[in-house]
């Protein structure tokens, strides 16, 4: 349940929980402003920065990051990358969060953006993307001290916020400060309204050197200070191995789904990006399928897997909708889910958050896809409700269209050497060169996601599978009400997938599939592996099969086929190369059969490891797709 939120008739937000208001009877408005805002020296602090990272420690209704936003977006000498991470163990609804900002009109457009992605907040991390990718809002649903320590970022600012230490004591304890100090560099400004004595005693003794300042009437003190320990500050043994604090050339190797994004990424940020392809055209490899589904992964225990998919669900929605014609080349229809193995899936304490992610179908909803509309004693069935389709074809390029990204076709790379060690001159670390030893490109970082090439073209041993898919497809009536009966309403997956009604040129097409071969590295369509996807299909919708039995039977269905890449642990291989001969040489591949839900969120991790930026997921996370946990033993 969201947190329960009492309004007082002054229209003051009040905690049952912690017994104490949310903000001031007078407003918070000038509180944000004034007590953290320009209490950590913004917005002068962060004029013409590459970024800006900002910690708080508790995200409340929000007000601390609306009103930020906002000066970020009057502001003309803004950074370029706005970044708020916000640790809240009680998150309140969208709509109190609405509500809360309805008497600040000047902010209330930006309320309504936020409310709009405040859904599915279950414990663990959710990035929040607003303002095409500049201001990005990390959500840290949990206890603050766990919360930090799955971070890995240096903060520009603190806002150390959250109810009074008398009602709140845990959130402003020593434990919870030295959390914070590890997110701090020496020079970190930190801002407060509470001058409690344990407050300030407990911020020295974690390195911040902290004095009272004026306070807004009727309170006549706040705290400002800053991390400046007598100490020299130990950095974690997991601090990134490479960053990149000024963006320069880069070169990224495979114009699939999983290069475009990385490029998007990194465009986003400043480099000049130039992606070499051997294809003539943009996702010509397993990003070219008509299309496919996007969808969370279901465990009981919640695994890794599972949260990673939420995670990237999440990534996947903003830039679609940004960037794709929805109902033509995305579509977020929800996806239905026919549990074949019996068991429904979902966590047995599963919160009220996780049904806006998966919840047990609806006797509708089962229905819609021809099941029994009973669920008693039939195989469950489970509904994805952030699920839908995508052409990732057409996402990957509208990626590739930023002006930032240059594209070249059939260039085929054969070498990637790191540059002389003995040249005199400055230049950029690596160059790219063919089978016949011709220079074809020369940057600062190289990011290799050429899928199953990738291994080659390394050289170091990745321990990379290919994997055949066959999909097989054919063409709705010409009256598409008459076969509408047999026609799911909307996509369904779990022993392979079927999408009923995809827009494309010539009309509407059903896709089912794709078919499973490991270690088969060719791409060419086999008229045998349509029989394998119209027996899944008699499984997975017994009367689609039976109207579509014709078609099969008669050959007129089509087919198209791809080799997907995977890594052993079916988890996407992240990371600078193991043993390479210099810095900025990455990798970011193995994103197996769910590159439409990897992708994008593996090119935001990539972008965050790399320059030191609040990381999209929790660290363990991040750490469970690292390239490294398969070389570990040898270094």
């Amino acid at each position: 349940m969201p947190e329960r939120i009492e309004w007082l008739q002054d229209g003051t937000p009040y905690s049952p929980r912690f017994g104490d208001r949310y903000r001031s009877e007078l407003g918070g408005l000038d509180q944000a402003r004034e007590v953290f805002l320009k209490g950590c020296g913004l917005p002068a602090a962060w004029a013409q920065q590459p970024q800006w990272r900002i910690l708080e420690t508790g995200f409340g209704l929000g007000l601390n990051f609306l009103v930020t936003w906002a000066a970020w977006k009057a502001d003309p000498q803004r950074p370029r990358l706005l970044h708020f991470v916000s640790t809240e163990a009680f998150p309140a609804s969208a709509a109190d969060v609405l509500r809360s900002a309805a008497s600040h009109p000047e902010l209330l457009p930006l309320a309504e953006q936020l409310q709009a992605q405040l859904w599915g907040l279950l414990p663990g991390f959710h990035r929040l993307v607003f303002e095409g990718g500049q201001v990005l809002l990390s959500l840290c649903i949990g206890d603050a001290k766990a919360m930090l320590r799955e971070q890995q970022f240096e903060a520009d600012a603190v806002y150390l916020d959250g109810f009074s230490p008398q009602r709140n004591p845990e959130l402003w304890d020593v434990q919870t400060f030295k959390a914070v100090a590890r997110c701090c560099r020496r020079g970190t400004r930190v801002a407060t309204w509470t001058v409690a004595r344990s407050v300030r005693d407990a911020l020295a003794q974690c390195g911040f050197v902290v004095q009272k300042t004026p306070g807004i009437p009727p309170k006549r003190d706040n705290l400002q200070g800053e991390y400046n320990p007598r100490w020299e500050p130990r950095k974690a043994a997991d601090t990134p191995l490479f960053a990149q604090q000024a963006p320069g050339s880069c070169v990224v190797i495979g114009g699939g789904l999983a290069g475009a994004a990385t490029a998007a990424s990194l465009a986003r940020r400043g480099w000049r990006v130039e992606v070499l392809d051997a294809a003539s055209t943009p996702a010509s490899g397993a990003s070219g399928l008509p299309a496919g589904l996007f969808a969370p992964q279901l465990s009981p225990d919640d695994n890794v897997l599972s949260r990673l998919s939420r995670s990237g669900v999440r990534a996947t929605l903003p830039q679609a909708s940004a960037l794709l014609r929805e109902g033509l080349d995305w579509q977020a229809t929800g996806v239905l889910e026919h549990r074949l193995n019996g068991k429904l899936g979902l966590p047995a304490d599963w919160p009220e958050a996780g049904r806006d992610w998966s919840c047990e179908a609806t006797p509708e909803q089962r229905q819609s896809a021809g099941f029994p509309g009973d669920s008693a004693d039939t195989t469950p069935a489970c509904w994805h409700r952030r699920a839908g389709w995508i052409k990732a074809s057409q996402l990957a390029k509208a990626l590739l269209a930023h002006p930032a990204i240059s594209w070249r076709a059939g260039v085929d790379v054969a070498q990637i050497l790191p540059r002389p060690s003995d040249a005199q001159e400055q230049g950029p670390r690596w160059q790219l060169l063919d089978a016949t030893g011709q220079t074809l490109a020369q940057a600062d970082l190289v990011v290799v996601a050429a899928a199953y090439a990738s291994r080659e073209l390394l050289g170091c041993q990745l321990p990379l599978q290919a994997i055949r898919g066959q999909m097989s497809w054919g063409w709705r009536e010409a009256n598409e009400a008459a076969d509408a009966p047999a026609f799911p309403a909307l996509p369904v997956n779990g022993h392979g997938s079927f999408i009923p009604r995809l827009p494309m040129d010539q009309g509407h097409a059903w896709l089912v599939g794709a078919t499973f071969e490991r270690d088969k590295d060719k791409a060419q369509t086999r008229p045998e592996d349509h029989l394998a996807n119209f027996a899944r299909l008699q499984t997975l919708l017994p009367a689609t099969a039976a109207h579509l039995a014709a078609q099969f039977s008669a050959g007129k269905v089509k087919a198209w086929a791809g080799v997907r890449c995977a890594s052993p642990d079916r988890l996407p291989l992240l990371g600078p190369v193991p043993g390479a001969a210099a810095p900025g040489l990455w990798v970011c591949t193995a994103m197996g059969s769910r590159g439409l839900t990897f992708a994008l969120l593996c090119a935001e991790l990539l972008a965050a490891r790399l320059h030191g930026e609040p990381l999209p997921v929790e660290k363990r996370l991040a750490q469970a797709m690292d390239v490294q946990r398969f070389f570990a033993a040898d270094t």
